[in-house]
C-alpha cells in the first residue's frame, strides 16, 4: 500500500492546494500508470478535528487521513494518530515545545511522532540529535522528502546510517502537482489512523519514490 505521509492543504498557512485538487491530481497520477493509495494531511501546528474527507475519499477510492506537523525545539515532527487527549496535553501552536516530550506523549496517547525532513539545514533533526536530549523513543525518521534542497537528502542518509532508524517517505506537498512524489510502501493494509500508527510501530514499510510504483508494461 502506497501512502504519502506528508502533505499540506490550504489549511496550512503556506500551501496553495486544496484537498479536492490533490484528489484530482491523484487521478492524473493513476492515469499515467503510477500508484498512490492515499495521503496524510499533516497541517502545520494544528489538527483539523472538524474536517471530514471520508466521502471524498470513498468517491475516489482513496485513503485520506489527517495528522499534524509540529514545530519543536529540535526541529519539525510529523504526528500521526492525533487524539483529543494528545491535543489537550500538547499545545500544537507552541513552536518551541520540547521534542522529547512530544514523542513520548504521542506514544502514551496512542499516536506516533516522526522527525520530518531530518537533513534540513537549521531545522532538521540531525542538527539536534546529539544535543544531549533523550531521543531513545525516536525509532522512525522521514528519509525521502519531496521538498529537500541540495545536500539535505545526503545529510538525512548519513543520520539514518549512523543511528539505524527505520524510514518513511512523504512529498511535503504544498502545491497540487507535488502530491505523491515520495511515499511510504506498507506491507499491510491501512484503513484508518489507528492502522497507520500500528504499522509505523511494527516496522513493515519502506520509503519509495513515485517512479517506483509504475505498473509493469503489459
Amino acid at each position: 500500500m502506497f501512502l504519502d505521509l506528508h502533505s499540506h492543504s490550504t489549511s496550512s498557512d503556506d500551501s496553495r492546494a486544496t484537498v479536492e485538487q490533490f484528489v484530482k491530481w491523484v487521478g492524473v497520477i493513476r492515469r499515467k500508470g503510477f500508484r498512490i493509495d492515499g495521503f496524510v494531511l499533516t497541517e502545520h501546528r494544528k489538527f483539523d478535528f472538524d474536517k471530514d474527507y471520508s466521502q471524498l475519499a470513498h468517491d475516489n477510492d482513496l485513503l485520506i487521513l489527517k495528522g499534524s506537523e509540529l514545530d519543536t525545539n529540535c526541529g519539525h515532527f510529523l504526528v500521526y494518530g492525533v487524539t483529543e487527549e494528545l491535543t489537550s496535553r500538547i499545545n500544537f501552536a507552541d513552536v518551541s515545545m520540547d521534542a522529547s516530550t512530544l514523542v513520548n506523549t504521542a506514544l502514551e496517547c496512542g499516536g506516533f511522532a516522526v522527525p520530518a525532513h531530518p537533513g534540513r539545514f537549521g531545522i532538521g533533526f540531525c542538527e539536534f540529535v546529539d544535543n544531549g536530549s533523550d531521543f531513545s523513543a525516536v525509532s522512525v525518521v522521514e528519509h525521502l522528502n519531496g521538498s529537500n534542497r541540495p545536500g539535505e537528502q545526503e545529510r538525512a542518509e548519513e543520520l539514518i546510517a549512523r543511528m539505524g532508524y527505520r524510514t518513511i517517505g512523504g512529498s511535503d506537498a504544498h502545491s497540487v502537482s507535488a502530491i505523491g512524489a515520495c511515499m511510504t510502501s506498507f506491507d499491510n493494509a491501512i484503513t484508518d489512523a489507528a492502522d497507520l500508527v500500528r504499522e509505523l510501530r511494527a516496522g513493515a514499510f519502506r520509503p519509495v519514490r513515485l517512479e517506483e510504483t509504475a505498473s509493469p508494461p503489459s
